[in-house]
């Protein structure tokens, strides 16, 4: 792989067939093991997950592993890139580029401009305050001596989010509570993309694949891909089946 950070992988379980495959792109600050808990869930389901690094930190090098991956016959399919915060920027940019292998997105935290570093975290409680209400993952950020404290107070690496072009089934996982990239922003760029799935949680901040609905956010992103699995396809543009756009409030 073209990646110098290593590649976290979590797979399903022996004796269960493989349904699908996931590459992670993390966002700022973070590395893929942050996604421990999210890749054990979701490999439980039968889909294999791929975490790779911050692709702030090298974008071509983080770029060039997830395109491997994605073109890497030898993993089932589907193989659907997700993003969490800038990662899910870098997702859009590479599916809006047309990415070989690529058959669907899923965006978590889609970061919406480059005013959000007006509003960053003055310190680490508030910065803990701003990315996730879970108590275990909060534990998990303080003692991780990988994470990069700080990284959130810093601009998105692409200035708004590149949805224009994409032709893949597309999900998106939004926090209400996000206040480092708000709600009401992020639906208005979701409106440009027709047949995209947007569904929001209640109670949620900015890390929406670690908050306090990990587990809704978990089965939200299982029920994607086994609609994308018995889709119709492949064939351009957003799959026959999936929902087209709703915003829809999810409690846990």
């Amino acid at each position: 792989m073209s990646s110098a950070q290593p590649v976290h992988s979590w797979d399903e379980p022996a004796g269960i067939a493989p349904r699908g495959t996931l590459v992670l792109l993390p966002g700022r600050g973070e590395h893929g093991g942050v996604y421990e808990r999210f890749g054990r869930r979701i490999s439980a389901d039968g889909y294999r997950v791929r975490a790779l690094g911050d692709a702030s930190s090298g974008p071509e090098a983080i770029a060039g592993t997830a395109t491997e991956l994605l073109r890497d016959e030898t993993l089932p399919g589907p193989r659907v890139l997700v993003g969490s915060d800038t990662g899910a920027s870098h997702a859009a940019r590479l599916a809006a580029l047309g990415t070989s292998g690529l058959d669907g997105l899923i965006l978590a935290g889609l970061p919406t401009g480059p005013g959000q570093s007006e509003t960053a975290a003055s310190d680490w409680e508030d910065e803990l305050e701003r990315r996730t209400a879970c108590p275990t993952h909060r534990g998990r950020l303080t003692a991780d001596p990988a994470f990069r404290r700080g990284a959130l107070a810093g601009p998105p690496a692409l200035e708004s989010p590149t949805l224009e072009g994409i032709s893949v089934p597309v999900l998106g996982l939004h926090g209400t509570e996000d206040t480092v990239s708000p709600l009401d922003e992020v639906r208005r760029a979701f409106r440009g993309l027709p047949g995209a799935e947007l569904v929001s949680l209640a109670g949620t901040r900015h890390d929406v694949l670690n908050d306090v609905t990990h587990r809704t956010a978990a089965a939200t992103v299982v029920l994607f891909l086994e609609r994308l699995r018995l889709a119709p396809g492949p064939t351009p543009g957003p799959a026959p089946g999936l929902a087209p756009i709703a915003v829809t409030e999810a409690l846990v």
